[in-house]
């Protein structure tokens, strides 16, 4: 049996696989990691499988249809996002009327609203909820055997005019069964067209371990796809993995761990780091982190080859903090930040501008937070509020929701593009800003400086910032120079109005 596995086409550049998915002003593009994981259990399994990645190759519909034809898949499964999910069932239908494939979509979106996205199309057969590696392997098996499908453990399926939903699967507690990702991305991606702006190019991103014990009201992938037990991978399972991207990928500058809360338990990362030093594996890797890794540890793992921690630092308020269970404080992130620079580790600081109780006051107090931190790089992003979050519920309750036509989830350009307004505090004037964090924290003098230097005694890093730089600092100086007219303009009319006065 055949089955393409699809990222389908849309805007180009579309990291769709983002728990914020967009079109990103550095330029990053994200691997299709779920796609990529779900292709390799089925191939394991004996199955013929494509994988393709239609936004990083720059493939457009026509490009898709002809390559499925030639194929001629029985099974498709369509990666779907909340933004792009009316263009993706397009595709979707596209793809059913050239190919009479069973069309199946999966990802957070149609994980959280199955049954309201199979009533969009009579054309999608069906849905796969959550974790779907095993239920897309299941699936494979029951259509290739002819057999019903009302026992295939998290699937929502059409069968005539009804619409069914099986029991939900529970998640993987085994992921040392799961192939190696990066064998898939071998032999099916080009790892040079996915880009990470914070990491060394070319980057592998690969997981150690799925679901996050936190609860965070606004993140997606613990909610909708992972759940909120820390499954682990082994660290012997691992290390094996980075042995073969060591051998096989020796082009890979680093490995980034796209865990949701890789350090969460500190003998697992330990015992990782002990493995790396004792079979001598010279390697950069990064991991998504908590702001609460002692500096102990910091050390441990920056003696293992780790060179920067994705952080979710979030807010510079204590209350909205509190308000969003993140479960930290800010002077433990102040500790944290203060012990990566003693370790000699960078971070990548993220920011959220808009948060459920966030005001003008606590919004200002989060980019001095930021400033004050001082991470090497940070993303300050409006409050993007996704189906089946704690955050997309709240702003409908509050009817702070200001549409839920999906497709203005983004810009023209593909950028983020809030759609939570509250009073005194509207969507437009979120993400403006969110334009103005980045200038206050990338034009200062001292950060400038600080990069120069760096640039200048570590030439990874000066490739690094050229190949982020040429997209994102491209657009801050667009924002500065409408900065600067506005500033002007507002001046004159000043002026103006002081003149009219005095008359």
């Amino acid at each position: 049996m055949k089955v393409l596995m699809l990222n389908p086409p849309f805007l180009p550049k579309f990291s769709r696989t983002s728990r914020s998915p967009a079109v990103a002003k550095g330029g990053t593009i994200y691997y299709p990691i779920w796609l990529s994981y779900a292709t390799g259990v089925l191939e394991e399994a004996g199955f013929q499988v494509q994988l393709m990645d239609a936004p990083a190759r720059g493939q457009d519909l026509e490009y898709v249809l002809k390559r499925a034809k030639q194929f001629k898949p029985q099974l498709i499964v369509i990666d779907t996002s909340t933004p792009s999910i009316y263009n993706d069932i397009k595709v979707a239908e596209a793809l059913k009327d050239a190919t009479s494939a069973f069309v199946i979509l999966v990802g957070t979106h149609v994980s959280a609203l199955p049954e309201q996205t199979l009533k969009i199309s009579k054309n999608i057969d069906a849905v796969a909820r959550r974790e779907y590696d095993y239920t897309i392997l299941e699936l494979a098996k029951f259509l290739e055997a002819g057999k019903r499908l009302n026992t295939v453990k998290g699937l929502t399926y059409r069968i005539g005019s009804k619409i069914m939903s099986n029991p939900d699967r529970s998640f993987i507690k085994d992921l040392d069964a799961l192939p190696f990702v990066s064998k898939v991305y071998k032999r099916h991606l080009n790892i040079e067209d996915y880009f990470y702006a914070a990491n060394l190019h070319p980057v592998v991103t690969i997981i150690g371990g799925r679901g996050c014990i936190y609860r965070c009201a606004f993140c997606v992938w613990p909610q909708v796809i992972s759940g909120h037990q820390y499954r682990m991978r082994s660290p012997e399972n691992i290390i094996e993995e980075l042995e073969y991207i060591k051998k096989e990928m020796p082009q890979v500058r680093e490995i980034f761990f796209e865990d949701d809360t890789g350090t969460v338990n500190r003998e697992h990362m330990l015992k990782l780091c002990k493995l790396i030093k004792e079979r001598g594996l010279d390697i950069t890797w990064s991991t998504n982190a908590r702001a609460d890794i002692p500096l102990d540890v910091l050390k441990e793992m920056k003696s293992a080859g780790c060179r920067l921690l994705c952080v979710g630092y979030e807010s510079g308020s204590q209350e909205v903090l509190n308000k969003v269970h993140k479960g930290t404080t800010l002077e433990k992130i102040k500790q944290f930040a203060d012990d990566t620079k003693k370790a000699g580790i960078m971070v990548h600081g993220c920011f959220i501008l808009g948060l459920p109780y966030d005001t003008r006051k606590t919004i200002e107090q989060t980019i001095e937070f930021a400033k004050e931190l001082d991470p090497n790089t940070a993303q300050f992003y409006p409050i993007m509020v996704y189906p089946g979050t704690e955050a997309y519920e709240w702003s409908k309750r509050e009817g702070y929701l200001i549409t839920e036509d999906y497709s203005k989830w983004l810009t023209p350009e593909g950028w983020h593009n809030c759609m939570v307004s509250r009073p005194g505090m509207n969507n437009e004037e979120l993400v403006r800003l969110c334009d103005e964090a980045r200038i206050r924290f990338y034009f200062r003098p001292s950060y400038i400086f600080k990069r120069m230097k760096l640039s200048l005694t570590d030439k990874n890093e000066a490739k690094r910032t050229v190949k982020a730089g040429k997209t994102f600092f491209n657009y801050l100086f667009k924002l500065m120079k409408k900065k600067i007219r506005a500033d002007r303009n507002e001046k004159t009319r000043g002026i103006s109005r002081n003149t009219d006065v005095q008359r």
